[in-house]
């Protein structure tokens, strides 16, 4: 007999556990069955007077009447046409494609099965194609009978092959209403996991159901060993509906248990209170500003300085739209917390961002940010700059400034987490554009804070991406949310741009540009990669490395050779601008593998109004504000994300003109990608985008690193659709937790969270 907890090679044997070991990671009889199936299939209907739909699903047992090969017209090969006598009018017309192989087992006067989907080429006449099949043994009467050897092809083959046991093929098995179907791999199979499932079911004690009774009973849930048999081997539609409730919940505990643990263990951190004070920076900073902050802005400050007065490290998403006024919000905490005498790191994710937030925090703050200058106010703090390309000089004189403790600000990109980086007193880190960094870099930067003590931590984004949606709906980090947007931003219109349809409606997009400039104001041409020789320059990277070595110039020009790019280039768009429709205005250059003097110096020059039109790469995705510019023209859009699309739009209808955000693209009309740009054009609120890019993408693997929906912990549980019972979960999580921190007292509950969580994915989350 077997337990959960047992290894799968004391029950299958070493050979079939080496392999689902390496295919899926499974090591336990736990692991193997929450691998769920992805769909039922059916064995059909089997053939009646009726001719079927086309399109439907049906098996069919006859004798091969006839067979004929016959080669393939456009391409080499043949086919083997088969008539399958089922003795129910007239024979079923079946082609398989591989006709050379398959003639040495489908033979004239044998019995056979066969399975497939109907196709009609014409009125009245219909196919079997290319479908699984099974040569049966003779029989006295109709039945399928018994067979030791499994002779055919296809799903059919695969399913005798799993219900194949001591005493021959269980052909019950084969009977089935429902079928599994899982998700595989080239070395395992569906019906390989389907053999395995089948052995460890029958070997399998009854399980201890880690939910109590009334929690069962309140819900009314199967239990748990009911719902895993059910799940894998069931005998109608109820049991499978039945069972995904049930492990449904299932999944939303184990990830609200894993949370709640984490919440647990956060709240016995110690941070230094940070209280706001009536007469130091933070004051001052609002007495001198320009404009009134808007009522949500107040609010969330509200909110962000209660969280900062507490022993307890902060740890709070700050999302809003873009545009919406994030970056006053942090800087009112960044200054709170020099106030209290402690420092403040801002982490961007480029160096263009980097470069812009430590402009607009000093033009913002003023004399508040000249500590050590000739007049500079009392309260004043410095603000410093720290990137991976700055001088020795200069980068010595900004970490001299952060270990003195001269710098309450200290903003830079991923080389503020180098070892060489240390702080007087680091008492809180703003994350700026979460989802690019990975958890591994905001620890690193975390750790830097004096002994015994953890900062607060702010994250902000302007589209939450579907991760940061998956743990806010989870209710891993607190929450705030800016809707308003402040006096002085303008609407935006955002136009798809169907560039094969109308091709003169590209030319109609320069012409607005010029139209543009010509009233005085500014536009962005954005382009999906930088140039042909680049060896990866994506959409969606945001960054554009140099590539170094011939290597790595052979394999790109090794991939161009075999595929040229579609896509256009920011390098060739920029020349081709500057020679054609816009020669008579200023055009500029941005891009990621530009040096950071060029970068630094083509931003300026473009915030400055020297530039005109900036033809650029995703490097002005986040946080770039410009409020001249009023046109934004994308380029290959199709092949930027939602979020992405989203917050590129947000560089523009920053000032008191209106913007225009043109969309360009080759998608099909009708397509999935041309749908996803005609969304994004058809709203500006970023919160419904989100759903749109969750929906699309999925949750993703909301416990790792991974952002994609590829690498999902998340089998059955969807976190846009199964709110009621994620909120049930987390209240009956955060009770046991409560009661029973570590779940010392809940050895199954705490099987069933390790069961979703594996202990790479825990020590991932302890960083977070």
């Amino acid at each position: 007999m077997a337990t959960l907890g047992d290894r799968l090679d004391h029950i299958l044997g070493a050979k079939a556990a080496d392999s689902l070991a390496e295919a899926f990671d499974m090591d336990t009889v736990e692991d193997l069955l929450r691998h769920y199936p992805l769909r039922y299939a059916t064995q059909g209907q089997p053939l009646t007077e009726e001719e079927p739909e086309d399109g439907s699903h049906i098996t069919v047992i006859g004798r091969i009447a006839k067979t004929e090969l016959k080669p393939m017209r456009n391409r080499r090969g043949s086919l083997l046409k088969v008539m399958l006598d089922t003795g129910a009018g007239r024979p079923v017309d079946v082609t398989f494609f591989n006709g050379d192989k398959v003639k040495y087992v489908v033979k004239e006067g044998l019995r056979a099965m066969m399975s497939g989907t109907v196709s009609y080429w014409r009125p009245g006449s219909w196919n079997l194609s290319h479908p699984g099949y099974l040569i049966l043994p003779e029989t006295e009467d109709d039945s399928v009978g018994t067979f030791t050897r499994v002779r055919g092809g296809g799903d059919l083959r695969g399913l005798a092959e799993s219900a194949k046991g001591a005493g021959g093929v269980d052909v019950s098995f084969m009977e089935r209403e429902f079928i599994p179907v899982y998700p595989a791999t080239a070395k395992v199979q569906s019906w390989d996991l389907l053999a395995c499932v089948r052995q460890v079911l029958e070997q399998l004690d009854p399980i201890d159901d880690p939910l109590p009774e009334r929690t069962r009973e309140e819900r009314a849930l199967m239990k748990i060993s009911d719902a895993l048999r059910s799940i894998h081997l069931p005998e109608s539609r109820a049991d499978i509906d039945q069972a995904k409730e049930r492990l449904r919940f299932d999944e939303a505990l184990a990830l609200q248990l894993v949370l709640a643990e984490r919440r647990h263990e956060v709240a016995g951190r110690t941070a230094r209170p940070c209280p706001p004070r009536t007469d130091g920076i933070a004051a001052a900073f609002e007495k001198k500003l320009p404009f009134e902050l808007t009522a949500g802005q107040q609010e969330v400050i509200g909110e962000i300085a209660s969280d900062l007065s507490r022993v307890q490290p902060m740890h709070r998403l700050l999302q809003g739209e873009v545009g919406s006024g994030k970056t006053i919000v942090a800087l009112h905490a960044m200054l709170q917390v020099v106030d209290a005498g402690q420092q403040c790191a801002l982490l961007a994710p480029t160096e263009v961002l980097a470069a812009q937030h430590y402009r607009s925090l000093r033009a913002m703050l003023g004399e508040l940010a000249t500590a050590g200058e000739l007049g500079a106010a009392d309260q004043a703090t410095k603000v410093v700059l720290v990137t991976g390309s700055m001088s020795t000089a200069t980068k010595k004189a900004a970490l001299l400034d952060a270990v003195t403790g001269e710098a309450g600000i200290v903003i830079g990109t991923h080389a503020l987490i180098q070892d060489a980086v240390e702080f007087f007193d680091l008492g809180m880190v703003i994350v700026d554009e979460q989802h690019r960094f990975g958890v591994e870099q905001r620890d690193a930067l975390r750790a830097k804070a004096k002994s015994g003590t953890s900062p607060h931590l702010l994250v902000m984004t302007a589209t939450p991406i579907p991760r940061t949606i998956a743990m806010t709906t989870l209710g891993d980090l607190e929450t705030s949310t800016l809707t308003q947007l402040p006096r002085g931003r303008s609407p935006i219109t955002s136009k798809v741009v169907p560039r094969k349809q109308h091709p003169n409606w590209v030319d109609r997009a320069w012409e607005r540009i010029l139209e543009e400039v010509g009233a005085g104001r500014q536009a962005y041409v954005v382009c999906s990669r930088i140039g042909e020789d680049e060896e990866d320059g994506g959409a969606g990277t945001g960054k554009g490395g140099t590539v170094k070595g011939g290597a790595a110039k052979s394999k790109a020009k090794a991939a161009q050779e075999k595929e040229p790019p579609t896509t256009q280039a920011a390098v060739e768009v920029f020349d081709m601008l500057r020679a054609g429709p816009l020669a008579d205005v200023r055009v500029g250059l941005l891009h990621g593998r530009l040096h950071s003097d060029e970068k630094d110096q083509a931003m300026r020059a473009f915030n400055d109004g020297d530039i005109d039109v900036l033809v650029c790469t995703t490097v002005v995705e986040v946080g770039v504000d410009v409020p001249n510019a009023t046109v934004m023209v994308i380029l290959d859009a199709d092949r930027f994300g939602v979020s992405q699309l989203h917050q590129l739009r947000g560089r523009i209808g920053r000032g008191a003109h209106p913007g225009l955000c043109l969309l360009i693209t080759d998608a099909a009309p009708g397509g999935s990608a041309m749908a996803r740009l005609t969304a994004v054009a058809g709203t500006t609120d970023g919160f419904e985008l989100s759903v749109l890019d969750l929906r699309q993408r999925r949750e993703g693997d909301v416990l790792g690193s991974a952002q994609s929906g590829t690498a999902r912990s998340l089998r059955l549980l969807s976190l846009l659709d199964d709110l009621e019972t994620i909120t049930a979960a987390q209240d009956f999580a955060r009770e046991v937790v409560r009661e029973d921190p570590g779940l010392d007292k809940h050895p199954g509950l705490a099987s069933m969270m390790r069961a979703a969580v594996d202990a790479e994915r825990l020590e991932y989350l302890a960083k977070s």
